[in-house]
């Protein structure tokens, strides 16, 4: 297969695109915000440090198990003590491994004008990803399926603040497993020109959907391994374990300078200790044996220190998200990954089965606690619901007018003579009013952020416009955005020969499977 040169920027198409994006609904134009305020700390340098020895500790003395003989001689030639499938780590030795990885890089887009820095003070905000169930556009929760993952992606690609996608927004379950990573895959780089992203479920998935990226950028191999281009979370199966399919992920995506996000899930009281500083203890372990892992493959590789700890209900079980637990997790997981120079990943996660008042408030906790936090990296940014089982068209929606207000709020405040504004109150003076001054004309319209969904009209104009609230407002734009949808456009042979690659490895049947 060729590798084309990139030619870079596509004749001013995907500019066009963009531009359609902001004026199909009026909403802040694609850009990264960065954190303009010192993040929050939960504990202390001390108590960071305890936290940070005893995980040291747990790999020390309890170690992790990898279940992989690759993975554990690679592991084993690098210095840790390797005892069957369970590893232990010196100290010293995670600290100057992890101590390799890049503290903030790029992830390339499909189009150059997607570009996304990752680390320092940058933020990036991503969909939901893998629900199994969706809802909304007029139709009750339902099985993921491919027409509605096709309807996310193109609404994830026209709102502004939804940087790049974290998976599949919905799983396309009526695709076979076996091809489901190619077409979706497919659709993912065609529907938008956002970076990608592959879920690690083996080996082929990983290099089927490099190998699709790489030609969608028109990139040679070499340029490829030189520019992170695509990336996946890596889940350890806390407690202390990382199975085969995740570390196979690594071993393709990192010897390929490819992004990888190590993402310990810990649920304080279940697979967890039961308290908060315990589950960061075991979280903190977990990534840092498996940040150590993929500098292992490849010294330099771009890794992400991810936190998603949170705590379930101790009377039903059920995880609990949107806490008060989850936004101290998320403070001092931050204040973690800063200490390793590493970016930092976190989540807007919920508990809530529908967009009510409870959807919202938890998400606010999770976003404030991530954003506090020092996030670079916010998953599952617009859209989930029921704790991650569901996708919701209307939610995805409200929760990007959310971080576009975020992204405002983080906006420095400009103090000079024209916005102290002395003359136009001397202008005014006493009783008066400021609606038809020259100083308001030349700003009222971009002044101010103008959300999507907030209804500010009075109760009577709001009452003879049917009463429509905010989620059923949310998925009118949601059609809107959809029907405008353009595909970015790409060059002709680079789209033939991706088509053509998905076409011969769907006649060979993908991956196996057992059904």
């Amino acid at each position: 297969m060729t590798g084309a040169t990139r030619t870079g920027r596509r004749g001013g198409g995907s500019k066009a695109r963009r531009a359609d994006a902001t004026t199909a609904v009026e909403q802040p134009p694609f850009t990264q915000p960065r954190m303009r305020f010192e993040p929050l700390r939960a504990v202390s340098e001390d108590e960071l440090e305890a936290i940070h020895l005893a995980s040291l500790r747990v790999l020390a003395e309890t170690g992790i198990d990898f279940l992989d003989d690759t993975a554990c001689r690679q592991l084993a030639e690098a210095g840790a003590e390797v005892d069957g499938q369970r590893v232990r780590f010196d100290p010293d030795l995670v600290v100057d491994l992890v101590s390799t990885a890049p503290s903030q890089f790029t992830i390339h887009g499909i189009d150059s004008g997607r570009d996304l820095t990752l680390g320092g003070d940058w933020i990036t905000y991503t969909s939901v990803a893998s629900p199994p169930f969706v809802t909304g556009l007029g139709g009750d929760r339902r099985n993921g399926n491919r027409e509605d993952y096709r309807n996310l992606l193109k609404l994830g690609h026209m709102l502004n603040t939804v940087h790049t996608f974290a998976g599949y927004p919905v799983e396309p379950m009526d695709l076979h497993p076996s091809v489901r990573h190619l077409h979706a895959t497919h659709d993912m780089v065609t529907l938008s020109d956002k970076p990608p992203f592959v879920y690690s479920l083996g080996r082929q998935r990983n290099l089927d959907a490099m190998e699709m990226t790489r030609i969608a950028r028109g990139v040679d191999p070499a340029v490829f391994n030189a520019e992170p281009s695509i990336f996946s979370v890596i889940n350890a199966s806390t407690p202390l374990r990382y199975d085969t399919p995740m570390l196979h992920g690594i071993q393709e995506m990192s010897a390929r300078n490819q992004v990888i996000v190590i993402t310990p899930f810990t649920l304080a009281g279940a697979m967890a200790p039961v308290t908060v500083v315990g589950a960061l203890v075991l979280q903190n372990a977990e990534a840092l044996a498996g940040i150590a892992y993929t500098q292992v493959v490849r010294p330099g590789a771009p890794a992400i220190y991810g936190g998603f700890t949170s705590n379930v209900d101790m009377q039903s079980g059920a995880p609990a998200f949107g806490t008060p637990e989850y936004w101290k997790a998320c403070l001092v997981g931050g204040q973690l990954a800063r200490r390793y120079a590493l970016p930092y990943r976190s989540s807007n996660i919920n508990a809530s089965n529908s967009v009510d008042a409870q959807a919202g408030y938890e998400s606010l906790i999770s976003i404030w606690g991530a954003v506090m936090g020092g996030v670079n990296l916010l998953l599952h940014g617009a859209g989930w619901l029921e704790g991650g089982l569901l996708t919701s068209y209307e939610k995805m929606v409200i929760d990007a007018d959310v971080l576009a207000m975020v992204t405002a709020m983080l906006e420095p405040v400009t103090v000079d003579d024209a916005t102290l504004a002395v003359e136009a109150i001397a202008e005014v003076g006493p009783g008066g009013h400021f609606f038809g001054i020259e100083h308001t004309q030349q700003r009222y319209r971009s002044e101010h952020f103008r959300p999507m969904v907030s209804e500010w009209r009075n109760f009577e104009s709001w009452d003879e416009g049917g009463r429509r609230e905010a989620h059923q407002r949310a998925e009118d734009l949601a059609r809107q955005l959809i029907e405008a949808h353009q595909e970015p456009a790409m060059n002709p042979e680079r789209r033939a020969e991706l088509d053509e690659y998905v076409e011969r490895r769907v006649a060979e049947g993908g991956v196996p499977t057992d059904f």
